[in-house]
């Protein structure tokens, strides 16, 4: 036979008995070849050579739809600059710690009610008399927890050098902000808490009581222990839920937060304030422009010589 009627009659199989070897490859083997595409699925018995991929999955990304989503990211490094802001005016004896306890209650009561206001069509009367009631114990039993705990904390780096302690806070900031969780979080989505997630928030307690451990009073411990239980603990919970459910807000939230970090802390230091612009310059709006700069070399390449993936009815396995 002519190469042209292998040609015509070439199919993708091997269980049937064909004129030409099996390692054949004819002229068309690269005319489903597409570049930067994936399908949903392919059909498992399909072995037709003209079969095309039926869903583009490669979506090329926008560069103000990237600064929205480093938004989370900005809001996590605000807080941590206002927790060090707030530290140096108490260890400097700029802010009152009893104004500082009122302001953490204040900050709770209304992340409180936002959250409230987010879960309001998502929870039915009973689950939310429930939650209330549980968030209510809780928040009493940390209250008293931490003032009783309050005079040991002020003594446990007693014995330590203020370099050793500062490195060591430093560390277990970076750490914290690395293994953050900024994914978003859906109402009643149950998701299990990540690992990561866990270790940064034990990374950010661990750096606040040892950097409350250098304050003068238990008062001054109390106030920044409180506080920082709300920015690392509380607050990335909703932020998680601003970031699913509201996006206007979740701009107003970072705005706010980044405004707030450039006047606590440039009274303080001006290099601690030029550091924190340039992280978040470049988080909020240099990174998006790299990232949508690099996709211009992707190149994943696609055909027909690609495994089938199975296509499964996820609620019928479930249900199962």
């Amino acid at each position: 036979m002519s190469t042209e009627d292998w040609e015509a009659e070439w199919e993708r199989v091997l269980w049937k008995k064909k004129p030409y070897p099996d390692n054949y490859v004819p002229r068309s083997f690269l005319s489903s070849l597409s570049r930067n595409r994936e399908s949903d699925a392919w059909p498992l018995l399909s072995c037709h050579r003209h079969a095309k991929r039926r869903l583009a999955n490669f979506k090329p990304y926008t560069y103000w739809h990237l600064v929205v989503l480093s938004c989370p990211i900005s809001q996590h490094l605000a807080s941590i600059f206002v927790f060090l802001a707030v530290f140096m005016r108490l260890q400097q004896r700029l802010l009152d710690p009893r104004a500082l306890v009122w302001i953490s209650a204040g900050v709770f009561l209304t992340g409180y009610m936002t959250w409230e206001l987010l879960d309001c069509t998502a929870a039915d009367g009973v689950a939310r008399y429930t939650n209330r009631a549980k968030t209510l114990k809780a928040s009493i039993l940390v209250f008293l927890a931490l003032m009783s705990l309050s005079p040991v904390l002020k003594t446990l780096t007693a014995a330590t050098s203020s370099d050793s302690i500062w490195a060591l806070s430093a560390s277990l900031f970076i750490l914290n902000a690395l293994l953050a969780d900024y994914t978003a979080s859906r109402p009643q989505s149950h998701r299990p808490e990540r690992l990561t997630s866990v270790l940064s928030m034990n990374a950010a307690i661990s750096s606040s009581v040892v950097l409350a451990s250098r304050l003068s009073d238990d008062i001054s411990v109390f106030g920044l222990i409180l506080f920082s239980v709300q920015a690392f603990a509380l607050f990335p919970m909703l932020r998680r839920r601003i970031q699913a459910a509201a996006r206007p807000l979740q701009l107003i939230v970072t705005a706010f937060l980044s405004g707030l970090s450039l006047i606590l802390t440039y009274p303080l230091s001006a290099t601690a304030t030029y550091l924190y612009t340039f992280c978040f310059m470049f988080v909020t709006f240099v990174a998006p422009g790299m990232l949508v700069w690099a996709q211009r070399y992707k190149n994943e390449i696609r055909g027909t010589w690609d495994p089938a993936v199975p296509k499964v009815n996820r609620r019928l396995s479930v249900s199962r």
